[in-house]
């Protein structure tokens, strides 16, 4: 699923020093699902230092030239990778839009914001993927729309099975830069894990609705 390891090391590296991602298994954040966790993603923070948005526009944008070939559009997935994406997108010199996760309740009722036609192809950009399903839900707004969505590309992925199901069973194909056993592992590397935290951020991804 990652397509490069030095890719994948040197993007989890990043992230862990800009604190776009954040571990702390002793006091655990909550996600919005209830499940707790010892990791929490805001990978946004990364359009506050054009160094590491560099390399990752960089990265995103050479990985789908290799594996999806030239797409028609770039499409972001709202609200975490329209920034991104956009920057993908003018990397690439294509056109842009965005996917909201449902339509407007007024004015023109939009869910897709920007031009796109039936029958373009589409690579959908997103920050982050945990089980899916927001990311497969903008892809769906796109086959509405009649466009060919050739493939997602992700900044970092927790590797959950149900995700790797999800897509599966849309016959998706998506590809990501960095993901969470690699991060463990720099971030044992780099000394952000204190004795024991290793072992506590292997468990909660084995079972993490039941850590």
């Amino acid at each position: 699923m990652i397509l490069d390891k030095q890719i994948a090391e040197k993007t989890a590296e990043l992230l862990l020093q800009i604190k776009a991602i954040k571990l702390n298994p002793q006091e655990p954040f909550t996600w919005s699902s209830g499940w707790k966790s010892p990791i929490y993603c805001d990978n946004r923070l990364i359009l506050s230092y054009p160094q590491v948005r560099n390399f990752i526009k960089e990265s995103l944008g050479e990985q789908i030239k290799k594996n999806f070939d030239q797409p028609d559009v770039i499409a972001g997935v709202a609200t975490g990778a329209i920034g991104i994406g956009a920057l993908v997108a003018e990397y690439l010199d294509l056109p842009f839009v965005y996917v909201r996760p449902e339509p407007k309740k007024h004015g023109r009722k939009n869910q897709i914001e920007g031009m796109i036609k039936p029958g373009q192809s589409v690579v959908v950009i997103e920050d982050l993927i945990s089980t899916g399903k927001s990311s497969l839900n903008a892809v769906k707004a796109l086959k509405n729309e009649e466009a060919e969505v050739k493939g997602m590309m992700a900044i970092f992925s927790y590797g959950f099975d149900v995700a790797l199901e999800n897509f599966k069973k849309e016959n998706m194909n998506y590809k990501v830069l960095s993901n969470y056993q690699t991060l463990i592992e720099m971030a044992a590397e780099q000394k952000y894990l204190k004795d024991g935290d290793l072992e506590n951020l292997e468990s909660w991804r084995k079972n993490p609705s039941e850590w």
